[in-house]
């Protein structure tokens, strides 16, 4: 894994998808949601924004998703975890919230302060870690996939290759007999 978020290549697609994350240790967790836009070919932009150490460059970027075409927000954050709430009151794009997996609380306090948003500022949240990493950038396919039938078909077969994963590995559980 490479420790540092990618850079910006001026030749590629317009990103449509803004993955943002309070600090840099937080790409540890969010290169998942990276490698699965990757992979579906959704063209994203990373940034490390921090919701309390940097308020005004978070209101200016995500202020300005809208009209720079941006469709979705993954924001990642540990701790007190304000960025993807903060994201969501500035916006009106869906944002993902990514509990990052803190080593005082192991994530519960980034989870419960994402999840617990107050009536008209929603967050979609993930679960905590990779799994949540992963989930945000395939609930933000299934979102886009609604009116672009190429990436239809992209996340149609990443669910098909997930599914014969599975049914090809080995039925190893030991048998437990009934007594």
């Amino acid at each position: 894994m490479n420790n540092q978020p990618p850079s910006i290549d001026e030749s590629s697609p317009a990103p449509i998808i803004a993955l943002i994350m309070g600090s840099q240790s937080d790409w540890e967790t969010m290169h998942h949601a990276a490698d699965v836009l990757s992979a579906l070919k959704i063209p994203y932009e990373t940034r490390i924004i921090s919701a309390h150490r940097t308020p005004k460059r978070l209101y200016d970027y995500v202020g300005s998703l809208v009209s720079k075409g941006f469709k979705a927000v993954i924001a990642g954050a540990g701790g007190a975890a304000h960025l993807p709430g903060m994201s969501a009151a500035i916006t009106r794009l869906p944002v993902f919230g990514v509990p990052v997996q803190s080593k005082a609380l192991n994530g519960m306090d980034s989870l419960l302060s994402i999840v617990q948003m107050p009536a008209g500022i929603p967050v979609g949240t993930l679960a905590i870690g990779r799994a949540g990493a992963i989930n945000a950038a395939l609930l933000s396919a299934a979102i886009l996939a609604n009116n672009d039938d190429d990436l239809a078909e992209r996340l149609d077969q990443w669910r098909q290759r997930q599914t014969a994963d599975v049914q090809d590995q080995p039925d190893t559980l030991p048998r437990i007999s009934s007594l």
